[in-house]
C-alpha cells in the first residue's frame, strides 16, 4: 500500500481515550458542537437535537455525519422527537449535498455495536452520508490502493454551508457559524 503523509492525524493517533486535545470530553461528538468555532470544528449545520459534521477523513468530498447531541450508542435511548429530528436532518443533508456538489448518488450508513462494526467512535450514534459519483471508484483505490480526495475540507464546508443556508427555515449568523435549521414537529393531539 502507498503511504500518504498526513501529519494532522497525529492528534487522533496520540489521543489518550480519556480527554480531547483541550482536556475536555473524550467523545469528540460531544465536545465539537460545544466548541467556539463551527468552521474550525467542521460543524456545518444544526437542528434542535442533531448536527452535521464534515468527516475529517472523508471517503469522498462531502462525506458528512449526522449526529444526535445526546451521547448514546443505542437508538432506543433517544426520544421520538430526537429520532424525528435526526431523520429530518438526514433528509436536509442529502438535499444540501445534492445542491452543493451534484453527486450521482449517496451512501448512508451506521457502524453499530462496537469495534466489530468498523467504527472508531463506538458509543455515540451517528449516520455517515457519502456522496458518490459514477467513476469515483477507479484504478487509484482499486489497483493503486490510494484514495484521492479532490477538494479541500474548507471548500466543501463553504459549499455545504451555502446550500444549507438556502434551505427553508434556515438561519445563520456568519460564515464561521453553523447553519441553524428549524423543524416543525406534529403535536401530540
Amino acid at each position: 500500500m502507498d503511504q500518504i503523509f498526513a501529519p494532522w492525524r497525529i492528534e487522533w493517533v496520540e489521543r489518550d481515550g480519556e480527554s480531547d486535545a483541550d482536556g475536555g470530553d473524550a467523545c469528540p461528538f460531544c465536545a465539537l458542537p460545544d466548541a467556539d468555532d463551527d468552521r474550525e470544528n467542521r460543524v456545518v449545520a444544526r437542528s434542535d437535537h442533531s448536527f452535521v459534521l464534515l468527516n475529517n477523513y472523508p471517503y469522498n468530498p462531502g462525506h458528512v455525519m449526522v449526529i444526535p447531541y445526546r451521547h448514546s450508542g443505542s437508538w432506543s435511548d433517544l426520544s421520538d422527537e430526537e429520532l424525528l429530528d435526526h431523520a429530518r436532518l438526514k433528509a436536509r443533508t442529502v438535499d444540501a449535498l445534492n445542491d452543493a456538489l451534484g453527486p450521482d448518488a449517496a451512501n448512508a450508513g451506521e457502524n453499530l455495536g462496537g469495534g466489530a462494526s468498523g467504527g472508531s467512535i463506538e458509543d455515540h450514534l451517528h449516520t455517515h452520508i457519502v456522496p458518490r459519483w459514477n467513476g469515483d471508484t477507479n484504478f487509484m483505490p482499486v489497483i493503486g490502493d490510494t484514495k484521492v480526495i479532490v477538494e479541500a475540507l474548507d471548500d466543501t464546508f463553504d459549499r455545504l454551508h451555502e446550500a444549507f443556508a438556502a434551505q427553508e427555515g434556515a438561519s445563520v449568523d456568519g460564515s464561521n457559524d453553523a447553519v441553524e435549521l428549524d423543524f416543525e414537529f406534529p403535536s401530540d393531539s
